[in-house]
């Protein structure tokens, strides 16, 4: 388990992270999100030790990373792929690091085939590609068998099949009742992957939820129509609840539910032959509640979002 208590982070006049409280509880994938520059990257070093807050605290697993005697058995992370020396093998790669823990070689080399680098794993991982790095990477953050695992872009520059092995990967580590804290800008994977977020912008907390109620958060209420009398609809409704769509039996309703939708339809003898709402995608989500938390804006971005 990670717990944040109000922690911040100054670097001169910059506050990277400001008063940031969340909790990452086990047995759930949970997802990091934020814009660029919005303090991800410094929650996740502070977590791992690697810079001290200016204020609050941070423990994982019941005391500060610093303060565990083993932490590769506490704690597995990955946040840079290519923080390996370049001229030695992904296989003494592994066994450099398994050494400082006291792991066995036999642990490496089922990591070797777990990640898929059997091929090449006496291969020096200064040639390795980024899919490569990621997955050799992987492997050192699962090295000590640790409780919580945390990783930053797992799947960049893995290939689809990559892609599909890191997501099953991650969820049955939750399913083993570990803590998996998982940052990444790919949204569409995050909607397949994760089952909770926590969302930051400009360093400050903006939602800690399930992924299915952050995007019922962002998402208006929206019903798509089809009726054979979409016009007397149309009409019932008004055209501030109701877009005549460009297929002629289709109706686009805007701000009721499917039941009120339904209901209308039901007391004006209105025969439907589809009532579906519809709902944000997690990127449109994200997009919507982190508008104003955006550091790095290109123009139009705001128009975009508002229409």
């Amino acid at each position: 388990m990670i717990v944040a208590d109000a922690l911040t982070k100054d670097y001169g006049d910059k506050r990277a992270v400001d008063g940031l409280s969340f909790t990452v509880r086990p047995g759930l994938v949970t997802g990091f999100l934020g814009p660029n520059g919005s303090g991800k990257s410094t929650t996740m070093r502070l977590i791992l030790g690697l810079d001290a807050p200016s204020s609050g605290r941070v423990i994982v697993n019941g005391k500060p990373y610093r303060e565990h005697p083993a932490p590769l058995h506490e704690v597995g992370a990955l946040l840079e792929a290519r923080s390996v020396h370049t001229g030695r093998s992904a296989y003494n790669h592994l066994v450099a690091l398994a050494q400082t823990h006291g792991i066995a070689k036999s642990r490496v080399n089922d990591l070797i085939d777990l990640v898929g680098l059997r091929d090449v794993a006496r291969k020096r991982a200064g040639r390795f590609s980024l899919g490569m790095g990621q997955r050799l990477g992987i492997a050192s953050a699962l090295l000590g068998d640790p409780d919580t695992v945390i990783l930053d872009e797992p799947v960049n520059g893995l290939d689809p099949e990559g892609i599909h092995w890191i997501r099953n990967l991650l969820k049955g580590l939750a399913a083993e009742g570990r803590t998996v804290f998982v940052s990444s800008h790919l949204m569409s994977e995050m909607a397949l992957t994760a089952e909770h977020l926590i969302v930051i912008g400009r360093g400050r907390l903006i939602a800690d939820t399930s992924v299915d109620h952050f995007i019922d958060m962002a998402s208006a209420k929206r019903v798509r129509v089809r009726t054979p009398e979409a016009d007397r609809l149309h009409l019932l409704l008004g055209p501030e609840r109701a877009t005549l769509g460009p297929e002629p039996d289709v109706l686009d309703v805007h701000g009721l539910s499917t039941q009120q939708v339904g209901d209308l339809a039901f007391r004006n003898a209105v025969p439907i032959y589809e009532l579906t709402p519809q709902q944000a995608s997690l990127e449109e989500a994200f997009m919507n509640l982190t508008a104003d938390a955006v550091e790095f804006e290109t123009l139009g971005t705001r128009a975009e979002i508002a229409a």
